[in-house]
Order: C-alpha cells, then sequence, then structure tokens
C-alpha cells in the first residue's frame, strides 16, 4: 500500500514540529506548557474574586467577564514566560544542553503527532464515511491516528464545556445578596404592622 498525502502530512507536522522543540530546548517547551497551564488555573481562581470589581467599571456583565479573563490569563502568562524563559536559557548554556535538544526534539515530535491527531478527531466529526477521500481511508498512519484520538477522547470528561463553564460561573454578586437580604419579605406583600396602620387609616375618616 502506498504512502498517501495523509501519510506526508504526519511526517511533515511531526519533523517540523521536532525541529523547532529541538532549537528551543525540551525544558523551553515544557515549561512553556507549564505556563500556559498556569495562567488557566490562576484565571479560574481569580475570576469569581475579581468580577464584582470589574462590574464597578463595567456595566455589562459579558465585558466585565472578558476583562477579567483576559487580563489575568495574559497577565498571569507574561509573569511566568519570563521566568521560565529565563531557567531554560540557564539549562540551554549549560552541560545538558545537547540532552536537553535531543529531548526537545523528541518532545516535538510527540507534539506534532497530537497536533495531526485533534486535527485528525474534527476531520471525522464533521465528514461523513462515505465522504472521506481515499488518501485518508488508506492511508498507513489512520490506525495510529484513530488510536491515539480515542484515547484521548477517553481522558476527557463527560461534558468537558460544562466542566469549564461551570468554574466561572458565579452567584449573585453580595450587592445583590445584600439587597435580597434586607427586602425578604417583598415578594409576600405587606407586613402585619403595614397592614394594621393601613387599617387605622381607612377607618378613621369613617369615625369621623
Amino acid at each position: 500500500m502506498p504512502i498517501t498525502i495523509l501519510d506526508f502530512v504526519v511526517l511533515a507536522v511531526m519533523l517540523i514540529s521536532g525541529l523547532l522543540a529541538m532549537v528551543r530546548g525540551f525544558m523551553r517547551e515544557v515549561l512553556s506548557i507549564a505556563a500556559w497551564g498556569a495562567a488557566a488555573l490562576v484565571t479560574l481562581y481569580a475570576f469569581q474574586k475579581l468580577l464584582p470589581t470589574a462590574k464597578t467599571y463595567f456595566s455589562n456583565d459579558t465585558v466585565a467577564s472578558v476583562v477579567v479573563i483576559a487580563g489575568v490569563f495574559i497577565g498571569t502568562l507574561i509573569v511566568v514566560s519570563i521566568v521560565t524563559v529565563r531557567i531554560s536559557d540557564m539549562i540551554l548554556d549549560s552541560r545538558i544542553g545537547a540532552l536537553d535538544r535531543t529531548l526537545g526534539f523528541l518532545f516535538g515530535l510527540a507534539r506534532g503527532l497530537l497536533i495531526v491527531v485533534v486535527a485528525y478527531q474534527f476531520f471525522i466529526w464533521l465528514v461523513p464515511d462515505k465522504q472521506r477521500p481515499e488518501w485518508v481511508t488508506a492511508a498507513k498512519s489512520r490506525t495510529v491516528l484513530e488510536g491515539t484520538g480515542q484515547w484521548l477522547m477517553a481522558l476527557l470528561p463527560d461534558d468537558p464545556e460544562n466542566t469549564i463553564l461551570k468554574r466561572f460561573k458565579k452567584t449573585k454578586p453580595d450587592d445583590d445578596q445584600a439587597d435580597d437580604a434586607v427586602t425578604p419579605g417583598a415578594a409576600d406583600g405587606y407586613s402585619k404592622n403595614q397592614r394594621d396602620n393601613l387599617k387605622k387609616l381607612i377607618e378613621k375618616p369613617a369615625a369621623r
């Protein structure tokens, strides 16, 4: 069975990713991923605390949420990236620089495969079986892509979208809860004292 276009794409993406990672070094690649992960975690935990403050400056809740998420994520990413770049440069200039580049190349190959696997998963979701070209169905790498894709899907939660959104959901702001606490019986009508006072006001003209 000849090599198809998909096989060439897989090899090209893996090779390019491997060469780029070799130039940057293994530690820089790993620390870069760690920086993105740290930025995401900080954003998740700081969102609910900073959102009320942002709402005092932005009347639109959506705009306030976007500003908080973007600001915290980008700010954290910049700070962590500055630190990680300095650490990785020190490693590249050390005696283990060659080992770091070799591990970086292997890491880049795995990353390239992961990129192609994700793209392939979107492709098979969007294109029905009968409409897929032969250079996809007859590719030698198709078995690897499908097997790796199934493994990745097994690692994801049942509903990843809602799982992420739940972290950003917030109940009513504190000021709204305070307002509700001040008027807990507003929806139940007048209180007993208010009804008695109204009754007295109505009876006074009749007594005169």
